[in-house]
């Protein structure tokens, strides 16, 4: 097993993976670009930025000095947002020339490409091998311990076995899946479906609603990925069902926060210069829908968010078109 792990990244989801990795004795070093938030994590043993509460094991570091974070380190696992994966990597490359395999745990399409995390880590680490993990797990909770399951999924059977047994604790039960498209096209399609379940939430729709918004919004993901290539069993998995409920009914969502937000009246602008993390779900609408245009994809839920965030279409409005279209069959 890995003994060595570097993580790039020290929001929530970095620091909630060195966590239980530093917890079983794993040698853990969390690279932050922040140096006065590298300091300050390692002082104080806690992101009180973005993980408040939850103590940091001793045997952890915290460190800016990149060519630090990477020494020895055996594998790499990346938690920066998707919209900031590429600069960072390319900042990075120069001390990541050793063919070391990434563990993305980044949810997210790239706007100007469309890619997927683990495609822009092996373009710009010239075809890294990479497993992403995906599946119902905020960080806030599995940082403390509270029971969660996830999957690992790679084209690599031994390389994703080996990722399974590094995470894998009595309290974080890590399956293994080879649809690393699907897991990723999961991941990121869930969070555009979770700001329409906010959206529900603050218009005060109720649980029918938001119920039917949940199912057509899977059926929607998974129409979606099997046309990129994924397998549909995955959708209806950990990645699928299991990361979609778990956003769209979850405090700690951000995608949902930003839903409810605007369901209460206020602007995207607004909602976004006091967040503290990233919503990844409104860039990657962004992304979803022009992939769906460009693949012919039917995908109205996904239409109307888009016409929401980008096109001042209100809350609304947008629930009228949808209540609205014509009968079909299920």
């Amino acid at each position: 097993m890995f003994q060595h792990c570097a993580i790039i990244g020290s929001g929530a989801m970095a620091t909630a993976c060195a966590t239980i990795l530093g917890q079983k004795g794993i040698q853990v070093s969390i690279w932050s670009r922040d140096e006065q938030h590298a300091r300050t994590m390692q002082e104080q043993r806690e992101n009180e930025r973005q993980l408040p509460g939850i103590k940091i094991p001793d045997s952890v570091e915290v460190t800016s000095d990149v060519e630090s974070a990477l020494k020895g380190a055996e594998i790499i696992v990346a938690a920066v947002p998707t919209q900031f994966l590429r600069g960072v990597l390319e900042t990075l490359s120069p001390a990541l020339t050793e063919t070391r395999p990434v563990v993305s745990v980044i949810k997210g399409l790239e706007n100007e490409t469309l890619m997927r995390p683990s495609q822009i880590i092996s373009e710009v680490l010239d075809q890294r091998s990479v497993v992403a993990l995906g599946g119902p797990s905020h960080a806030e909770e599995f940082a403390r311990g509270l029971p969660a399951s996830v999957v690992a999924a790679g084209g690599d059977a031994r390389l994703t076995r080996e990722v399974q047994e590094l995470f894998n604790t009595d309290r974080f039960r890590v399956y293994t899946n080879i649809d690393i498209v699907g897991v990723e096209l999961a991941g990121a399609l869930k969070n555009v479906i979770a700001i329409a379940a906010g959206i529900c939430d603050g218009l005060g729709y109720g649980d029918n609603a938001k119920s039917a918004l949940v199912a057509r919004g899977l059926v929607e993901i998974t129409r979606f990925g099997t046309q990129m290539g994924a397998e549909a069993n995955t959708f209806y998995g950990l990645a699928g069902i299991g990361d979609l409920i778990t956003t769209c009914i979850s405090p700690y969502g951000r995608n949902r926060g930003v839903g409810e937000r605007l369901g209460k009246g206020e602007t995207l602008a607004q909602i976004v210069s006091d967040m503290k993390g990233v919503a990844e779900g409104v860039a990657t609408t962004r992304s979803v829908y022009e992939l769906s245009l460009q693949q012919g994809i039917e995908m109205p839920l996904t239409e109307q968010i888009f016409q929401v965030l980008f096109e001042e279409k209100s809350p609304g409005e947008a629930t009228d078109a949808l209540m609205m279209r014509p009968p079909k069959d299920e």
